[in-house]
Formats: C-alpha cells, structure tokens, sequence
C-alpha cells in the first residue's frame, strides 16, 4: 500500500477547503554574524561567558517555536570566520571532504530552513567556502555573486551561488486546518567583498549591486510561484542609498514583492534606537517603510523574531500585520544570563572546541609587562605598536634587496578590540607571563594577511585624516564634557601610522564622512605630522605595511585602491606577529608616542571604555559612572 506524504494530504484536504478566507501567523526567525561563536566561550580570555554564544541562542529558539504552530529559521551570514575556532577549522586541524563545519554540526539540531553567505565567508578562500557550503545542513542562496569568465560582458554571467529558492512550506491556519505557502528566500551580501578579500576572489567571481539584483530576480520568484519573499541582507540599515553600497537592506523594503526583509552585517539591532532616524523607521512595531525588518545583533546575542499575519486573497497571500522583535540571551544592567544553554550544543562542537583550546594556549614567548587596550583611542598603546613593530619587520625583510627596499616603512595598524558596538567586554586584556597564541588572536582578531603599500606624504595625511574620523568634533568653548568618541566608527579603521609623528585636533570638523566621502576640504585635523624630526615631505615616497583589507580598499581610505600594492605576501599577519614575538623570546609592550590629541585646555571629553580601564587610568583621566550598558564613562582633562 502506497503512503501519501504529509505535503500530499495536506494538498488533498484543500481541495475542499471553505471558501473564507484564511489567516495564517507565522514566525521568523534570524540570527547573524555569529562568527564562528558556538559557545559562550571567550577564547582570548580563556573562560566562559553568558555575553554570547549560539548555545544561548538555541534555547531562545527553541523557546519562540513552541510559542507559534509555523516557523521558520534563517541565518544570515558571517558565519564560519571570527575566532579561533574558526581558524582552527579552516587553518590549523583543516577540515576533510565531507566533514560537517562545527557551526553546521550545532545548527543541524536546530533544523534551519536557509542560510545567506556573509562577507567573511570568503576570509579563507573560495575552495575551502565551497567545501563548507558542500557539507551544510540547509541550502544557501546569494545572489549578487557571478562566475567572473572574463569577458566584460555581464548579460551572460552566472551566478556564483544558488540565487534564490522558493520553498513549499506546510503551515497551519487559525483555524488549524493546513495550508501550503510558496516561501521565497534570496540572499544579499556586501559587493566590497571583492575589495575586502580581492586576493581571494579577483579573476574568479565579480559581485552587483544589492538593489539591482534583488529588482532583477524578485520578479522571477515572484513568476514561479512565490507567495511571499523573504530577503537575507547580510547588509546594514542607512538611511541614505547610492548603487553598489555596503549598507543596502533599507533600500530594499522599497523593491516590489519583498516582504520582509533580515539584515545584518553592522552588529547592530533593529528594531533598536540606533536606527530611530532613518526615514520610513517605526522602531516599535519593527519595520521601515511598512515591511518588517529585524536586525540581531552579533554572536548569537539577540535572536531576531518577526511575526507575521498573512491572508489569503484572490491575489494570493497576503501580508495584513507584522511584528518585529528581538530576544536577548544577556541582560547587560544585570549582568545576567536570560536563558540557559542548550547543552546538545556543547556536545556537537566539543573536538573542535577542544583542539581550538589546545591550539589557543601554546606558548608563543614570555611577556614582561600587561598589554591592554583600554585607552586606545586616546593615547599611543603597546597593543596597536606591538602589531606596528611585527609588520614593519616583516616588510622590512620581504622587500629587501628589491626596487623598494630603500624607501622608508611606515605602518598603519588599528585597535580592533576598543569596545564600540562589540560592547564593553571587547578589549584586549593580557597579563604578564606567558604569551600565547590565544593573546596574539586577541591583539589581532581578523585573518587578513600583510600587504604594503607605496604612498606620497600627501597620502599619509589624507590616509590619518580619514583615521581621524572616529571622533566627534569639540567645541573648545563649552565647558560641560563633550562626548569624544564617535561609536558608530568602527574602531577598525581607526588607523595608526607608526614611523611618523602628528597630533589630532578635534576641534576641527572630519575631513571625511563615514563613508569616505571628501566633506569638510577646508579641515584639516592631522597637526604637525613629521617625518625624521621634519615636517613630512608631501612628495616623499614611503611604503606603508599593512593588510589586504585596507590596501585593497576596504574602509573607503583615499588612495587606496588596490592600484599602489607592492607587497602581498602569503602570511597571515598573526603569524608574523607570533614570528617578531618568537624572535624576540622576551616581549616588552611599550609605545614610542608617535600621537597624540592636540590638548584643548579647560575641555572636559567623555570617554567610554571597560570598567577595567580604571587600572591603568592615564593622567588628566577619571571615572564618572557606569552606564547600564556596562561600559564606564571617564572625564579627560588636559
């Protein structure tokens, strides 16, 4: 006897449906960037922690499907790099043909329905992404992507990845009786990625713009047979759009036929009262331009949720009411877990977590003094010279004997780990004793490799007065505290060019917007810049070490191109940090005080940073209070 499936009964009971109309709530669910943070484990610290981790997500998902009959779950990207247990995976203990990714093995149990890729899917090469992508327990889509087949002709690309898929859901109406709904899902990432990662991707893939595509294949979806469209954005919210830029997702609630719309990438969250200005933005029901949209946050520590009411019509289904929210796993004032982890996780992950433990904890040298990065942006600090010092030493010795080896090398490096959006646990904290290579991870968390670069004077200081754009401007008249630190300027791009001296004055405006754009041609922050005890020469050629990031782009930093690389070396530049490290058996975490911020006498500047940052309080520095974010508030007065 022939057994009909479940779909197929399904299918059968609505040939003799009622002819009201029926209503449907459904749930979606979304998590992002979880970077590669399977579990509530700090692995630069080496010790737990209930701030992040996918173990903590689980229950929360869990939780909001037995709250709701019909759901669906969705991850958006940036999912395989971000840690050492990522890079254990990918570098140290490859994975085999086959093998299942530790973050696919955890995500298995929780039965997704599709995965977005993000960015740092490519941080460790096309082949291996494609052997993760091959082993994963739920299909992948993105669609702005295509094969690169070198003929400048971009009506015939195809595309790299799945584009789109349109999945026949089994749901459940409110009058229990079952119903079959067309679920699009199309996925987005950032077109930088070919700047970001261009060694990895150039001559192979090209990318397309966000908004153009989804106006592309929406349609297409919407032709097969798709009820309603779902779009994986690993994209920002802005409030602004221009074609081809990174931040794209509010852009696209304004594309006909999508529904809804999961963002991701920024490590902020929607709804929040980040994005309460952006135009078309109702932060309490959690949508913008009327379509709902959920941002979760990063690492597993927000679990995005949307409700949806549809209803079908004589056009189809059809969206009547939305509800966008998020669900914490930490509660910040309290300094709490809100949940409890769900331990199939632990299980599922617990080789690579063990070996990425083993790997984490050897022994690199012996450290003389304690490196911490709590007053980074501030004041020259040991934990943006100590990577200076590696990459000019690896420069130094990788151009020797060629046509650049005489020029002087200079090198940019930034506090990747100075709190902002990342919270105020993200710092770099080492004690004196033995370095290891869980602390070198910590001094630098990206898995970019060193590259150099050949610069005039003149782009040194446009290159620092972009650096110079994670300040707020000062009025030097006012005297209650001004906020100094702009925290939507990733700290990343906050670039230290060690081998020349200059100041900061943030009583002039930035030279730059956010994105890179030229506002402000009359400003100049960068003072004094000096180059051997000399005004610099604007015309003097200098090569600049740094990474593939930022030479090939990324951080929109003028005069970087990609055009002017003289050097792209094959190492990681953790490696030759644990290289400099390793030579020198004994390190001595000092800073040479190359900058500084022009003093703005009688000016109080509010600083945020750690509660910890009170143990190595600079001069003219005090605590005010501590905010219910957790981070601390500090009074600077020259």
């Amino acid at each position: 006897m022939k057994s009909l499936s479940l779909l197929t009964l399904a299918l059968a009971s609505l040939a003799g449906a009622q002819t009201a109309q029926p209503t449907v709530d459904l749930r979606i669910l979304e998590t992002t960037d979880l970077h590669t943070a399977a579990l509530g484990y700090d692995y630069y610290q080496d010790k737990p922690t209930g701030e992040f981790g996918f173990e903590y997500t689980a229950t929360l998902i869990e939780n909001a499907r037995n709250e709701k009959r019909n759901t669906l779950l969705y991850d958006n990207g940036d999912l395989i790099q971000g840690n050492p247990l990522g890079d254990y995976v990918a570098r140290v203990n490859p994975l085999k043909v086959g093998q299942l990714h530790p973050m696919h093995a955890a995500m298995r149990l929780l039965r997704y329905d599709a995965g977005n890729l993000g960015n740092h899917e490519f941080n460790y090469g096309l082949p291996y992404l494609q052997q993760v992508m091959a082993a994963a327990p739920m299909p992948m889509v993105s669609a702005n992507v295509y094969i690169d087949d070198g003929d400048n002709n971009p009506d015939n690309d195809k595309n790299a990845f799945t584009p789109y898929l349109i999945q026949r859901k089994l749901v459940y109406d409110t009058e229990g009786r079952p119903q079959v709904i067309n679920v699009g899902v199309i996925g987005f990432l950032p077109p930088q990625i070919m700047q970001w990662d261009k060694g990895n991707l150039e001559g192979k893939v090209t990318t397309r713009d966000i908004v153009e595509t989804a106006r592309k294949f929406v349609p297409q979806m919407k032709a097969q047979g798709a009820d309603i469209i779902v779009a994986i954005a690993h994209s920002g919210l802005a409030a602004d759009y221009e074609p081809g830029q990174e931040n794209a997702a509010t852009e696209l609630t304004k594309v006909p036929g999508i529904d809804v719309v999961l963002s991701g990438h920024s490590h902020q969250e929607f709804p929040g009262p980040v994005y309460k200005s952006i135009p078309g933005a109702d932060i309490v029901k959690g949508t913008i331009n009327g379509k709902p949209v959920v941002m979760a946050g990063f690492w597993g520590n927000d679990l995005g949720i949307i409700d949806l009411k549809l209803q079908k019509t004589a056009e189809g289904w059809q969206v009547q009411d939305s509800t966008s929210m998020l669900r914490p796993i930490w509660d910040k004032a309290a300094k709490a877990s809100l949940v409890t982890p769900d331990p199939r996780i632990a299980r599922a992950v617990k080789i690579a977590h063990d070996g990425t433990l083993a790997y984490v904890r050897g022994k690199v040298a012996d450290l003389a003094a304690p490196i911490n990065s709590y007053w980074s942006l501030v004041q020259d600090d040991p934990s943006v010279q100590l990577v200076s010092n590696a990459q000019i030493a690896y420069v130094k010795s990788a151009l020797a004997g060629g046509p650049y080896a005489d020029l002087p090398v200079l090198s940019a490096a930034a506090p990747f780990k100075a709190g902002g959006r990342s919270g105020a646990s993200y710092y770099t904290d080492i004690p004196a004793g033995t370095l290891a290579i869980k602390n070198v991870a910590d001094l630098y968390v990206y898995p970019n490799t060193v590259q150099a670069v050949v610069v005039t004077g003149a782009q040194v200081q446009e290159w620092l007065e972009r650096s110079a754009g994670q300040f707020k401007q000062i009025d030097p008249a006012k005297a209650e505290p001004q906020e100094l630190v702009d925290t939507s300027f990733p700290t990343y791009n906050f670039d230290i060019i060690d081998g020349v001296n200059y100041e900061i004055d943030v009583t002039q405006p930035s030279r730059y917007d956010a994105s890179g754009k030229l506002v402000h041609p009359e400003a100049h922050r960068i003072k004094n810049l000096s180059f051997g005890g000399k005004p610099i020469d604007p015309s003097a050629k200098f090569v600049v070490a740094t990474n593939n990031y930022r030479a090939s782009g990324g951080g929109s930093f003028p005069g970087l191109d990609g055009k002017n690389i003289v050097l792209q070396a094959p190492d990681e530049t953790r490696q030759a940090i644990i290289k400099y490290f390793q030579d020198q058996k004994t390190v001595n975490p000092t800073a040479d005080n190359n900058w500084k911020l022009t003093p703005i006498p009688g000016v109080s500047l509010l600083y945020p940073s750690s509660p910890n940052a009170q143990k190595s309080l600079p001069a003219g520095a005090s605590l005010l209070n501590t905010g219910a974010d957790g981070f601390a508030n500090y009074v600077i007065k020259f």
